[in-house]
């Protein structure tokens, strides 16, 4: 008897704790761990991940049998089953959702649900069958009664339910032909073939000279072999058809071959200690701070080389889908076919055969954004995290990773070393390499000496006395000159949409959104008020709804809405904006970046996705509008925020051989965060952050915990999360600070009402416990609506 231990999909029954299933003999020596299958779930079937197999088991009922296998070999590794089980430790979630958020997008699956009946229940209940013998079953078509009448049907055996799986990718299979002949015996077929018959005598000649080879039906009609003559060649016998996996290629452009550079003597340094870290297989973590433009990105590369040089592979992670499509064209340019990709923007097919080559192992390299980090790569050398500081490596919701941490995981597992790569490292990062648990390498000039941009900061209340512009005098004649002498301009808005609310201004109406608490955001080019929460929309009102007042006014001004004034006060120039709105469709991201990098653009303006790692040597000004906007938010990362985000932004200016210069408009321009992140002075900017973070006891010298719960009901969400809270505060000892329950910045979201606990603590053996505890107990509560997360080590606290 063999019996597989598996994790079961069943969201209000989730467990760490794996369920028995007994192997049918026909699977027997077929199912390994890794594998998914369908099982018996109660009355209902499931999928569950193997994650175990044995010759016993302590459970004395009778076992019931899995049904069928989902993958025909394992989705996931041995390394990647040990990891699921510390993420689950690690981030307060279940080892089922860990283990899903490892697979791509195409490969999850769902179920679909049938009803099979025989020819008399189907005449016999027209109402649910309509003539047919099988029907999907969907819950929401059907009515109370007719439910309670299959159920019945189900219970006395009269039907069947069937349930057919079913997955976003497929492969995509192509016809293909094979020589069934030797090279013998196609010298023979060519005496007798007519010398006007050139498409056969064509595809014999091709068939002889490789005579192992597969031919897709596709390239030899583009050889000039027709259709006809591969019909007559499977009737002669001389080619077998059949049908062969192709490959999707999610590289929308091809790239020239480029060789390392020579590097300067910071680099070089650089490059030495990480590939000896490689050669000793260590799992040293490295925190490479570099100025922009340091030339971060070649160390990269030729720290890859070395790591693939002695038969390792590299994985190497970007916050961004913005700057893959460029850092994915250098690799490539360097590595070749070796390179795979994976990120959210491309089609789940896309993805899909991107893990093939992975898992194959046919790729040595791969580029991605977060979830890359989950890439079936074995023997890996070196795992490289570009940008580190970045929030997107944070995952948002369940299980809430940090990518820093999975990386250092790997990086154990595969005795390998990490490279942690920034100008401006996190607090943490940084207060870890001061103590020593990371190596600390400096980059502190730009490569090849080039200068930093100079940079301004325009006191925007002065400016608006006489100049109700959202551009400043001087930047606007700083555009005009750059626009003369045909160099590029990057302006940096983050708020998307054109307008940040519409109000009355008889009666102070402002419209809002009915599932949120938040103002509608005014788009002006679908020509309506949208919700950036829960996606609701609704047309721009012409009369307001309150008083009948024709006297609407939009306040507050977003990309789209600079995006006019820009062309409106600079009519000659080329513009390309770069947002969430304009980055919706495959292959956008891509053909924004390729235009500007052409230089078929003359400004580039968008959200704080144009603001990192992107390299053009034209562009020689930045603009920043609004640099005060995260300062606003009531959370203690918003000052790094700031600084991280004016120092990345102002890094894309002077990169070639031209100087650059960055204005900054803001209301606040004494904050020590816009100050330092003028002269790009980290080393200040974290001593005096670090002041403040001691003061207020938060990271990196406090641990802290955010558990968040929702629910359809206030009343409710309140009552649940005081009882959490006062059962934390008993079990806690008295030196870690619980605060709230309270309601997060904005309450309502999509009709569900938020609220917060936060705990900062030092050292609390009980802590792990009581959280598993909350976690275990909030799964009662789910069918009342209740919905518990806990979020170790958060990035905010809104």
């Amino acid at each position: 008897m063999q019996v597989a231990q598996i994790i079961v999909d069943v969201p209000t029954r989730q467990t760490n704790n794996p369920y028995s299933y007994l192997i049918p003999e026909s699977l027997e020596k077929q199912i390994q761990s890794g594998m998914r299958v369908q099982v018996p779930f109660g009355r209902r079937r499931v999928t569950g991940f193997v994650i175990g197999l044995s010759d016993k088991t302590s459970f004395d009922g009778k076992l019931k049998k899995i049904s069928s296998l989902v993958d025909l070999s394992p989705v996931i590794t041995p390394e990647l089953l040990k990891l699921s089980e510390w993420m689950a430790d690690k981030t307060f979630s279940f080892k089922i959702s860990c283990l899903q958020t490892m697979l791509p997008g195409g490969m999850r699956t769902k179920f679909k649900k049938k009803l099979l009946a025989t020819d008399q229940i189907r005449d016999t209940y027209p109402a649910i069958f309509h003539g047919q013998n099988e029907i999907d079953y969907d819950r929401q078509k059907f009515n109370n009664k007719t439910i309670a009448e299959i159920l019945a049907l189900r219970k006395s055996n009269q039907i069947k339910v069937h349930y057919e799986l079913s997955s976003h990718a497929k492969p995509i299979l192509s016809r293909a032909y094979k020589s069934k002949l030797n090279q013998q015996q196609i010298d023979h077929v060519l005496i007798d073939v007519q010398k006007r018959a050139v498409g056969q005598r064509r595809l014999l000649k091709m068939l002889y000279e490789q005579p192992s080879q597969t031919f897709l039906q596709s390239k030899l009609l583009h050889e000039g072999v027709g259709k006809q003559v591969l019909d007559t060649a499977v009737k002669q016998g001389w080619v077998t058809e059949t049908q062969v996996r192709r490959i999707r290629n999610p590289f929308l452009q091809p790239v020239s071959k480029s060789y390392p550079l020579d590097l300067n003597e910071d680099q070089q340094t650089a490059v030495n200690r990480i590939n000896n870290a490689i050669g000793k297989q260590t799992d040293t973590t490295f925190l490479l701070e570099g100025v922009t433009g340091s030339g971060k990105t070649e160390v990269y590369l030729q720290a890859m080389a070395h790591a693939l040089s002695i038969g390792k592979t590299a994985l190497m992670l970007v916050p961004e889908i913005t700057l893959t499509p460029q850092i994915v064209g250098r690799i490539r340019s360097r590595f070749g076919d070796q390179v795979a990709m994976l990120h959210s923007a491309m089609s789940s097919g896309e993805r899909y055969d991107e893990w093939q080559r992975i898992n194959s192992g046919q790729a040595k390299v791969v580029v991605g954004v977060r979830s890359a980090i989950f890439a079936p790569l074995e023997n890996i050398g070196l795992i490289i995290m570009d940008e580190e500081h970045d929030s997107s490596y944070k995952q948002s919701d369940t299980p809430r990773y940090q990518t820093r941490d999975v990386a250092k995981w790997r990086a154990a597992y595969n005795h390998c070393p990490v490279v942690l790569g920034s100008a401006t490292p996190s607090l943490e990062s940084r207060a870890r390499a001061m103590k020593g648990v990371y190596q600390l390498i400096m980059l502190p000039h730009r490569f090849n000496n080039h200068a930093l941009p100079h940079v301004s900061i325009v006191d925007m209340k002065d400016e608006m006395a006489h100049n109700r512009h959202i551009l400043s005098k001087r930047l606007s004649n700083l555009i005009t000159d750059r626009l003369e002498k045909h160099e590029q301009i990057i302006l940096l808005l983050n708020r998307r949409g054109y307008s940040s609310f519409i109000m009355c201004r008889d009666c102070g109406y402002v419209p809002q959104c009915p599932n949120c608490d938040i103002s509608l955001t005014m788009h002006k080019d679908t020509h309506t008020l949208n919700c950036h929460l829960c996606g609701h929309k609704e047309p721009i009102p012409t009369v307001c709804p309150k008083c009948h007042s024709k006297r609407i006014r939009h306040y507050g001004i977003g990309s789209q809405q600079l995006e006019e004034q820009v062309k409106d006060l600079f009519p000659t120039a080329r513009v390309l904006r770069m947002d969430v709105d304009t980055t919706r469709k495959k292959g956008s991201h891509e053909a924004i970046i390729n235009k500007f990098g052409a230089h078929k653009a003359d400004i580039l303006l968008g959200t704080q996705m144009i603001a990192k790692g992107l390299d053009f040597p034209e562009v020689t000004l930045v603009g920043v509008l609004n640099a005060d906007s995260a300062l606003q938010f009531p959370d203690f990362r918003s000052s790094e925020r700031t600084f991280q985000l004016l120092t990345q932004v102002s890094g894309r200016s002077g990169r070639a051989d031209k100087q650059g210069e960055v204005v900054i408009q803001t209301f606040n321009p004494d904050h020590y965060a816009i100050q330092l992140a003028k002269t790009q002075d980290y080393e200040k900017f974290y001593h005096t952050e670090m002041r403040i973070r001691h003061l207020g006891k938060y990271p990196p010298y406090y641990f802290t915990i955010k558990i968040t719960g929702s629910s359809p009901s206030e009343k409710q969400t309140a009552y649940e999360m005081h009882q959490i809270a006062g059962f934390l505060r008993r079990y806690l000892t008295n030196k870690a600070i619980v605060l709230g329950p309270t309601p997060k910045t904005i309450t309502r979201v999509n009709n569900r009402y938020f609220y917060q606990i936060i705990i900062k603590y030092r050292q609390e053996p009980k802590l792990k416990a009581a959280l598993d505890d909350v976690l275990v107990k909030s799964q009662t509560k789910q069918q009342g609506g209740l919905l518990i997360s806990i979020d170790n080590e958060p990035l905010d606290f809104m």
